[in-house]
């Protein structure tokens, strides 16, 4: 066999030194799905409680005789404003992607990257680096709810750094699966060469 094919076999490809997970943020399809809920809601309850007001039918299957302006109208156009606030915020939350970004683990020059987008303004790009030297462990953490059925479960990935600072690796409210969890933590444990706590 030849020397150099030996030696192309030995050396570890640039893509097998370089690891990224990207963080998908707030541009998921559950935000998506209800801020388009949120905004049909509260624009069908603004124009009920205008067509009160003004006694005209500005919903076609609603008629205004049948919903007086106060309290009702007056009710369902506060709802409705304060549903479109909530969709604009949420839309911009979106257009954003506040908490989107990536983890850069780069064997090749020795470095961790954490990257985040923030909310506009001096820190909206959130960058930090770590040396790969100051890596102690990967920790999972699972916290549970009040029930097995809650929704405030939280699954977290933690990189264990000397000095006793754990940095989150899994984005804020990201919905993963207890085997993506165990998965990604053991992959990330083995490619970093450090122990794996919490499983």
């Amino acid at each position: 066999m030849n020397t150099s094919t030996m030696n192309e076999k030995r050396t570890p490809k640039a893509q097998d030194l370089i690891r990224r997970y990207m963080i998908e943020g707030e541009r998921r399809f559950s935000n998506y799905w209800w801020a388009t809920i949120t905004f049909i809601g509260s624009t069908g309850f603004v124009l009920t409680g205008l067509s009160s007001f003004f006694l005209f039918d500005l919903v076609p299957f609603v008629s205004s005789k049948n919903i007086v302006f106060f309290p009702q109208g007056l009710l369902m156009l506060l709802y409705g404003t304060l549903g479109l606030m909530l969709t604009i915020y949420w839309t911009l939350l979106i257009f954003w992607n506040v908490g989107g970004g990536f983890n850069e683990f780069n064997k090749k020059e020795g470095f961790i990257r954490i990257f985040r987008w923030g909310y506009p303004g001096k820190q909206r790009k959130l960058d930090f680096s770590y040396s790969l030297k100051d890596v102690e462990a990967i920790r999972v953490e699972f916290l549970q709810g009040s029930s097995s059925l809650s929704l405030d479960q939280r699954r977290t990935i933690y990189l264990c750094l000397k000095g006793k600072r754990e940095i989150p690796l899994t984005g804020v409210g990201e919905p993963l699966s207890l085997k993506e969890i165990e998965k990604q933590a053991s992959e990330l444990a083995n490619f970093l060469q450090v122990s794996l706590e919490g499983l």
